[in-house]
């Protein structure tokens, strides 16, 4: 996998060498590279401090450069970005693809996720003892009875 540096470090080389644009402003840049829907979205993930340029919460009038990390929190995940290029309007996709490099980490599978534990309608609360087997069973704690949290009178 290619490192950050050796990334920003070529897209540094390619903007020198192009004329377009040194910067723009970052909830502009998010909607041109197809990562908010609207403009308005992006400008609302900016003030609700969903984005983060260089690990600093920013308004979104605050400007990118080629070579800038954008963190976007979308979904209850961060999606980190590394500007590899300026956009002021909204392109295609495969455009849209190259004016960044995404080092996200890969969200996980929902069959990874641990299944609910549901519990009989109307049994009530759970008691401290079922409550602490239960919270333990979410740990991953080895010696848990499931059979007895689980079982109904």
């Amino acid at each position: 996998m290619v490192s950050k540096e050796t990334v920003r470090a070529q897209a540094l080389a390619a903007a020198a060498e192009s004329g377009g644009p040194a910067s723009a402003r970052v909830d502009v840049w998010l909607w041109a590279v197809r990562q908010c829907k609207t403009r308005s979205a992006a400008t609302a993930a900016c003030k609700a401090g969903h984005v983060r340029v260089n690990g600093e919460p920013v308004k979104p009038a605050q400007h990118v450069v080629v070579g800038d990390e954008v963190r976007y929190r979308v979904d209850g995940f961060d999606r980190i970005l590394l500007v590899t290029q300026i956009l002021l309007k909204r392109v295609g996709a495969p455009v849209a693809r190259r004016a960044y490099a995404d080092f996200s980490a890969p969200r996980p599978s929902p069959l990874d996720a641990p299944a609910a534990i549901i519990r009989d309608r109307g049994a009530g609360r759970p008691t401290k003892k079922e409550r602490r087997a239960l919270d333990a069973l979410r740990a991953g704690v080895p010696d848990v009875d499931i059979e007895h949290i689980l079982d109904v009178d």
